[in-house]
């Protein structure tokens, strides 16, 4: 009878155990399940983004392409007009030689036509030729002096149509000199001008491609953070299963102890009692004979082993020796999600609590960390450890408690060796939102 009630304890006490393990890693599980569907849905927009971001920059390297294009015609077109121009400044350079040479040749006649009109005007000008026609003498004569008049009319008429030409001439050419200089620096002006606005519009293109590309970047950031998030929710999903079965086994061989214990205690009572009824039946049988003292009563049994669940505030320990120098809240204008312990020189880490790693891995920021997963009363609670040196352990390994995890460093994002020390009461998440104050539960 005892040993059919024992055997009933011990059945429900691992059921009711189970049922509780079951219902709270269904918790857990599902909220790790909906955190890694939001993680789906967060990593399929962010590949549109960079599929749309890829797309803006095909685009403007199009842009760029031409823009280059019209530059290198534009800084071709530029040497071309600057040849021209230099061109246009030797044949300047040659006309104005010719131009000095009919300057000096208009100067030559100035001084031949303004002595001409001198002497004309000291001889008293045409009266002279009549005395000179006057004068001959005879008509062969008259003759030979008008033709020679004739002559000397016909030589001044000249010089001064060659002088009236020969200054048309030297300002048609510097007009269509100057004219010809002024259009090409115009249209260097214009080309310059261009060619500066080409290089404007290339600047800010490039400007906005690397807008782009640092965009890009950091949409790949997100997703290989997300990509991180997935694969540490995956393995804590993986650490959660075989810590709630190890704490399972852990809890029924627990509950078969105690009732082997309880079925001990109660077989010995039984035998003590057992054997102070028999020594009681042997002293009534014997004759009394003279007084003796009483009987000493038999001795009490011994008290059942009465066995305690491991309360959470009791089940973890200090994980490295040292002082805390920080403690969870605001810190430079962040939340700080645990405590930091430091301590110079080659110091240990140790686990908090028994249970199994979810995660031992390099991140950017925690730099080498060990992520424990822990069942403890039905409870699941995260420990991590972080900026450690080097790391002792690896994923999906079952740790006790005081293990050699690694040793303290200054990995990832840390400004000196210490220890970051995290406890979530429930699987850790991006936002932190499960942490709690460790010191409660370690001190």
């Amino acid at each position: 009878m005892k040993s059919k009630i024992l055997t009933a304890t011990l059945s429900l006490t691992i059921g009711l155990s189970g049922f509780t393990y079951t219902t709270a890693s269904a918790e857990t599980l599902k909220d790790i399940q909906q955190k890694q569907a939001e993680n789906h849905i967060e990593k399929s927009k962010k590949n549109k983004q960079v599929k749309e971001v890829q797309g803006e920059q095909d685009q403007l390297l199009k842009e760029l392409d031409k823009l280059e294009a019209s530059l290198k015609k534009t800084t071709g077109d530029i040497q071309t007009k600057k040849n021209e121009i230099a061109e246009t400044k030797a044949n300047i350079e040659q006309l104005q030689n010719e131009i000095a040479v009919l300057e000096k040749r208009i100067e030559e006649r100035d001084a031949l036509l303004k002595n001409r009109v001198r002497n004309m005007y000291e001889n008293g000008g045409a009266v002279k030729y009549l005395d000179v026609l006057l004068g001959s003498q005879g008509f062969g004569d008259f003759l030979d002096r008008m033709i020679s008049l004739n002559i000397i009319a016909e030589q001044d008429k000249t010089i001064l149509e060659e002088h009236k030409r020969d200054k048309e001439d030297v300002e048609k050419k510097k007009q269509q000199v100057e004219s010809q200089l002024a259009s090409l620096n115009s249209k260097l002006s214009d080309l310059n001008s261009l060619n500066s606005q080409l290089k404007d519009n290339k600047a800010k293109k490039n400007k906005i491609m690397k807008s782009l590309r640092s965009e890009e970047q950091h949409l790949h950031d997100d997703i290989g953070k997300l990509v991180e998030k997935d694969a540490l929710l995956a393995d804590q999903e993986k650490a959660i299963k075989a810590e709630i079965a190890r704490a399972k086994k852990e809890a029924a061989e627990r509950a078969r102890r105690e009732a082997a214990e309880k079925a001990a205690a109660a077989k010995r009572a039984a035998q003590q009692k057992e054997a102070a009824e028999r020594a009681a039946r042997e002293k009534a049988k014997q004759p009394s004979r003279h007084s003796s003292p009483a009987p000493a009563p038999a001795p009490a049994p011994a008290p059942e082993p009465s066995y305690e669940a491991p309360s959470a505030a009791r089940s973890f320990i200090f994980p490295s020796a040292g002082y805390v120098t920080s403690q969870l809240g605001s810190r430079w204008n962040k939340f700080h999600a645990g405590i930091d312990i430091a301590k110079a020189g080659y110091v240990p880490i140790h686990a908090s609590a028994s249970g199994t790693v979810a995660r031992s891995y390099t991140s950017s920021t925690y730099g080498n960390v060990v992520f424990l997963s822990h069942y403890i009363d039905g409870q699941l609670y995260t420990t991590v450890y972080a900026h450690m040196r080097d790391r002792a352990v690896s994923t999906g390994q079952t740790v006790s408690q005081g293990q050699t995890l690694g040793h303290m460093g200054s990995t990832g994002h840390s400004t000196g060796q210490h220890l970051h020390f995290e406890l979530h009461k429930g699987p850790w998440n991006v936002n932190k939102t499960n942490a709690v104050n460790p010191l409660p539960y370690i001190q």
